[in-house]
């Protein structure tokens, strides 16, 4: 297998399961050192660091909320000491807290717009001195198909992902001219320990509404990261990759 991410290193926000679990492992298998965060499972995290250090490459568990400016500040400054470089920033921290607007409570609308759009800009900010500085860097943050045409019963979760987007496509304007790309992945229906929950039917239901027929698994999605960190698309900020199967088109 061709090494695409040889010598670079990665953080990934939320990585210890679904598919930041599958971009740390296909990020790894392309030669890419991993320092990647989670907030409360410790033992995913553990194992997860020595299934990629068995990989051959260097990596690092974090346990560390995004969510928060000075925690995601801390964590930065953490992983340059310990990994002394950083090309990659994953924003794939993310929650779900659905309901109808008329029964939505302002306190988990409030949450999902920080753990998932505070974050980022978080994360981001934290990062920024150090790609300025390197004159390089690919920022890739995970929206979802939710944010592009929306989704009842997702308000919060639909303006969340939809603030990653118009976040992402500024920072590509403003960092465009040091050599830093700032691009978006959004997901469809992407099949995890989260769509395990619901039932068969639904599932089949979702598979029969894609072109493609079928969900997507964390390795579609990673793939499509590694393209976005790697030089090939060097030329390539600013843009939404959709990652659904067709399930916009």
């Amino acid at each position: 297998m061709s090494k695409l991410l040889e010598n670079k290193t990665a953080i990934i926000t939320g990585a210890s399961r679904g598919i930041g679990r599958g971009i740390a492992l296909t990020f790894a298998q392309h030669g890419c050192n991993v320092a990647f965060t989670y907030s409360s499972s410790v033992e995913n995290a553990q194992s997860l660091e020595r299934e990629l250090n068995d990989l051959g490459i260097k990596a690092k568990s974090y346990q560390s909320n995004a969510a928060d400016f000075d925690q995601a500040q801390a964590l930065v400054n953490q992983v340059l000491e310990e990994f002394e470089s950083v090309d990659i920033l994953i924003n794939n921290a993310g929650i779900t807290k659905d309901n109808l607007l008329m029964r939505i409570g302002e306190e988990d609308f409030d949450k999902v717009i920080e753990v998932n759009l505070k974050s980022v800009f978080n994360m981001t900010k934290a990062i920024q001195r150090t790609f300025l500085k390197q004159r390089h860097g690919s920022l890739i943050h995970m929206s979802s198909v939710v944010g592009i045409k929306g989704n009842a019963g997702q308000s919060n979760y639909a303006a969340s992902k939809a603030g990653i987007i118009g976040f992402s496509k500024a920072i590509a304007l403003e960092l465009g001219s040091r050599n830093i790309r700032s691009n978006v992945i959004a997901p469809g229906f992407i099949e995890t320990e989260m769509t395990d929950k619901l039932s068969e039917e639904i599932v089949q239901q979702w598979r029969d509404g894609i072109p493609l027929k079928r969900g997507g698994t964390p390795e579609d999605v990673a793939n499509a990261c590694v393209f976005l960190a790697s030089d090939l698309s060097n030329y390539i900020t600013g843009q939404v990759l959709q990652v659904d199967g067709g399930m916009l088109t």
